[in-house]
């Protein structure tokens, strides 16, 4: 086998997914199409396959990767520390991971006002599992509440805390699984409320649940609660891209403030700028307890994740030396590219701020045109970045999830045009019932990409609804 071009191609496509399809494990999300997608490069807002056709990506690597494929900033980074120093335990200290606690814990104290500390692992999981961790070790009680549609991970504490019960039937009993409580998804509220008039209801319900002992979690004698914190995305990621209303999240910070509940806040897909915000809960006026983060900490370029906690919570002295460890939680080349992304957002938060919410709102009104055209668009929505589709019967109601995966299938044939040019659209789904198409792309997307992009998916309705 020979390398034929600057892509590294050594086997034709049909090879390398007869290959998987015998020798890999099929439990990873690959073979939840039946014929796999194969990309040989990636650019910017673009992934290219064998024959060098362009995909515009609206998920970025799930997320991943905000600041554009191929980062020239972050890329030099990383090879400048594997020329340095590659590889080191945790045991020891290097300089990139204190500066990057420094840089990160200073950016978040300038925002909450609030001194708190940085730990380190290496994903959005196990970022989730040591939150829990240090919840447990504060208050000495494994209890939670988590929203439904919320989604925290896929190792065995996250499961419990994720709502969708087919991560956990296969794996026995989970005696931790978390309370979970209605996300106020307005244009499908759980209440059968409408927004404009619902009075709050859904954070009204969920006070309600602490007037009597008799309501099964709160003994107002002693004033104990048996859950003791809340873990929460502020716009539910896999759930769909749904953003809860304004006024929700202070509302429910002041409830759980009342009861000694901490709030613990995942931010593994919405944070580095997702939102316009370098945290997505800023845009709901609260301070968590403690914060999670992942994916585009790094732009995708090695696994590093975290989280942030106030001092009384992670202090030395309460979350000790060993409360939390893995072999590469700390390790050199993730905590270099985190550095320089978190120098990257240091230099140009103030365009980000800016120029996110301007691109969003043009993102919108073609989102907003798709609606006004397409029966089966029944809303869009979302805030900054972090935009959604949902895709309906005529009805403008009834889910459609054979239209949300055609779509995402029909964008991977590389067969539609722009400007006269052969290309494809990478499309991600989620929601309650798996017929929303979420649109995740990168921070510097370019006006001309977005209108790419309202063109794309209208020669993808266009082509699915006629």
């Amino acid at each position: 086998m020979v390398c034929v071009n600057e892509k590294n191609i050594l086997i034709s496509d049909e090879e390398v997914k007869a290959i998987d399809a015998d020798w890999s494990s099929w439990g990873d999300t690959v073979h939840y199409s039946k014929d796999p997608k194969v990309f040989a490069g990636c650019d910017g807002s673009y992934m290219y396959d064998s024959n060098d056709t362009p995909y515009l990506d609206l998920q970025m690597m799930y997320s991943s990767c905000n600041f554009g494929y191929k980062n020239q900033r972050i890329i030099n980074a990383v090879i400048d520390q594997m020329n340095t120093l590659p590889q080191l335990t945790p045991k020891f200290l290097q300089q990139y991971k204190s500066l990057l606690s420094y840089k990160m814990a200073k950016l978040i104290e300038k925002r909450f006002h609030e001194k708190g500390r940085i730990h380190f692992n290496v994903g959005g999981a196990q970022a989730n599992e040591d939150a829990i961790k240090v919840v447990r070790n504060y208050t000495h009680r494994n209890g939670l509440f988590a929203f439904q549609g919320g989604y925290h991970g896929r190792t065995i504490a996250t499961t419990c805390v994720t709502s969708s019960f087919r991560y956990r039937e296969k794996y026995g009993h989970f005696g931790d699984r978390a309370n979970f409580v209605p996300f106020p998804y307005c244009f499908r509220c759980p209440y059968g409320m409408k927004c404009d008039s619902c009075n709050h209801f859904c954070v009204k319900q969920f006070a309600r649940q602490f007037e009597s002992e008799y309501k099964a979690i709160y003994d107002p004698k002693t004033k104990e609660c048996e859950y003791k914190a809340f873990i929460a995305e502020p716009i539910l990621g896999t759930g769909g891209y749904i953003d809860a209303p304004k006024w929700y999240f202070k509302e429910l910070k002041e409830i759980l403030d009342s009861y000694g509940i901490m709030l613990v806040i995942d931010e593994v897909q919405m944070g580095m700028y997702r939102t316009g915000k370098l945290w997505a809960i800023e845009n709901y006026d609260v301070v968590p307890d403690i914060m999670t983060f992942a994916k585009s900490v790094t732009n995708g370029m090695n696994p590093l994740a975290g989280f942030w906690a106030k001092e009384k919570f992670i202090a030395p002295d309460v979350f000790k030396p060993g409360s939390a460890h893995s072999t590469y939680c700390s390790n050199p080349i993730g905590v270099r590219a985190a550095h320089e992304v978190m120098t990257i957002v240091e230099e140009e938060q103030n365009d980000f701020e800016v120029e996110i919410p301007k691109k969003s709102q043009r993102f919108m009104n073609g989102l907003n045109y798709l609606k006004s055209k397409y029966k089966q668009v029944g809303d869009v929505g979302g805030i900054g970045f972090a935009l959604r589709i949902e895709l309906t019967q005529e009805d403008g109601y009834t889910p459609n999830r054979d239209l949300c995966d055609a779509m995402q299938e029909e964008g991977l044939k590389g067969n539609l045009t722009y400007n006269g040019k052969k290309c494809g659209l990478v499309l991600n789904n989620g929601g309650f019932y798996k017929n929303i198409i979420t649109l995740v792309p990168q921070l510097y997307i370019t006006n001309e990409e977005i209108d790419m992009a309202i063109d794309l998916l209208d020669q993808l309705l266009g082509r699915l609804t006629k």
